[in-house]
């Protein structure tokens, strides 16, 4: 196997016998196929939009297949291997449409139709090393790892029923690009063209969760726990969430969220349920440990599921596209019926009530709507110089011990600096006791990674309220934690709005080759984190 998609990849080079995140040698290299399919798809399905329009259902399979191939998603072969003839099916079907043009379509994976038997030694053939040529190879992978983060964020949107075909139509060409002998300058661009679909697509999953669930609201999220047996859900989808705590209420069951889903509570439509009790845990990461504390009944909705451990292995649930070998799998909603979660709750019924693993509460719900309320106030303590800066601290968490980095900054930033956050990176200063700046909490968590696009909206607003050219002349630095494909997705984003002199760790992607690289520092400035003691006065200046 090869894969160096994300930040923890081996050596920063690349994992070649195991996947850090527990990948086997056979998911991986599935996986690669299935990335090859989905481009032969794709080829079929560009030359029959030449003529008008993709079908939705095929957007949804290509956004769908991609996001299973995001980092700690889907472990389960069999459910990848489905995939891929999935994939089979559908390009014979718009072969089929495209007529004439298909003939002049000879790449293979447009082609190569093997049987089961054959795909461990055609996924040999066709995975990321397939590309010799080392810069097109760094600037194809950043076109597909990006195209997984936007499909991640199209997926959580449909989910809720709102879809854009702009979006899909950029993912069949996106992928469909990768097949073909482009410049790295047309890469270099289509590479831009996915941070600018990255923005749509972010601002499409705004759209459909406040529409759903209200705008977020400053909300205070209790931590330790109840005496009732409980459900943990994980991950990131909201609709999930929102049929568990309909099918638990009246149960006796309580539901706590874990991870991402810690944002649920700063939606106003989740208020109505006092069975949502609060937060348990930190983030992904410490899930083995906090899984087997919580004694009860798992649900993971999306990615950020790592090897499950055997002592809760009998109640841990997958749903969507996650999915992890032996664990049983909540099948997807009929239209206009709910996922059936009976199983979760008749189970937890059965178990202890989770062990509280802390106490107190954390503030949450700082996203567009409510710090744009807060405009006034935010503007005259900047004018005041009671804020003298503040500093996006975004993105993903992660094992390695140098991301500690992050709640050092934290801690050493200035009093009068104000920290705005999303994604679970959060979980590295969410809980420390960095005050306030009249009345301003000095971390501002706008939600899931998910909601990065808030952080995108309040700089904009800022830079129009004080009559500024450039998003970069605004008080505002940039220290961002990235570790999968939605990070690279959200990266993307930021540089096609104009961002730059972002600071990236803990370390550069392994994917950046380094010509890629350095067109990047070149471009953007963008540079790796070095110390807290390093990086502070120079994120003070603006430098």
């Amino acid at each position: 196997m090869f894969c160096f998609q994300c930040q923890e990849t081996a050596k920063n080079q690349g994992c070649t016998v195991r996947g850090v995140c527990g990948k086997s040698e056979e998911t991986a290299n599935l996986m690669d196929l299935l990335i090859h399919v989905l481009k032969g798809v794709s080829l079929y399905g560009e030359a029959v939009m030449a003529r008008g329009s993709i079908d939705h259902s095929h957007g949804r399979y290509l956004t769908d297949a991609l996001f299973a191939t995001l980092t700690n998603t889907n472990f389960d072969t069999a459910r990848i291997v489905a995939y891929i003839n999935e994939g089979f099916t559908l390009r014979d079907e718009l072969r089929a449409k495209a007529g004439d043009a298909a003939r002049t379509i000879t790449h293979d994976s447009a082609l190569w139709k093997g049987s089961e038997a054959d795909f461990a030694a055609k996924a040999k053939e066709v995975g990321v090393l397939a590309t010799a040529h080392e810069d097109i190879r760094s600037l194809r992978e950043l076109l597909v790892y990006g195209l997984k983060g936007i499909a991640a964020y199209a997926h959580h949107a449909m989910v809720l029923g709102y879809e854009d075909e702009d979006i899909y139509r950029f993912v069949v060409e996106g992928l469909a690009a990768t097949t073909k002998d482009k410049t790295a300058d047309e890469l270099v661009g289509l590479v831009m063209r996915a941070g600018e679909t990255a923005v749509k697509t972010m601002a499409l999953l705004d759209k459909a969760n406040t529409t759903t669930y209200g705008s977020p609201q400053v909300t205070r999220v209790n931590i330790g726990v109840r005496t009732n047996p409980g459900i943990l859900i994980s991950g990131h989808d909201l609709k999930d969430l929102e049929e568990l705590l309909e099918q638990t209420k009246g149960t006796g069951v309580d539901v706590y969220t874990h991870g991402e889903m810690l944002p649920a509570h700063y939606y106003p439509f989740f208020r109505k349920y006092d069975n949502l009790v609060g937060n348990y845990g930190g983030s992904w990461w410490h899930q083995r440990e906090e899984f087997e504390a919580f004694g009860g009944p798992i649900l993971m909705t999306t990615n950020c599921i790592v090897p499950v451990k055997e002592t809760y292995a009998n109640r841990i649930f997958t749903t969507g596209t996650t999915g992890y070998p032996g664990v049983q799998h909540i099948p997807g909603r009929s239209r206009g019926t709910a996922k059936d979660f009976t199983a979760i709750v008749k189970l937890a019924k059965t178990c202890p009530p989770p062990r509280q693993l802390e106490t107190g509460q954390i503030v949450g719900g700082f996203g567009h709507g409510q710090v744009l309320a807060l405009a006034d106030k935010v503007v005259d303590a900047v004018k005041s110089g009671a804020i003298k800066r503040f500093v996006v601290m975004a993105g993903c968490d992660g094992r390695h011990k140098e991301r500690d980095y992050f709640t050092r900054v934290a801690e050493q930033l200035p009093a009068d600096t104000v920290i705005l956050t999303a994604g679970c990176a959060k979980y590295r200063y969410n809980k420390l006791n960095l005050g306030d700046i009249g009345g301003i909490p000095r971390v501002l968590d706008a939600g899931q990674c998910n909601d990065s696009y808030s952080l995108a909206v309040i700089a904009l607003k800022l830079k129009e309220v004080f009559g500024l050219d450039d998003i970069n002349k605004l008080p505002i630095s940039f220290d961002i934690a990235w570790y999968e494909q939605k990070a690279v997705a959200v990266l993307l984003a930021l540089l096609s709005l104009g961002v730059k002199g972002i600071r990236l760790g803990p370390t550069l992607p392994g994917f950046l080759s380094p010509n890629v690289a350095n067109v990047l520092v070149e471009k953007f400035n963008i540079r790796p984190v070095s110390t807290p003691e390093t990086d502070i006065p120079a994120i003070m200046t603006g430098n």
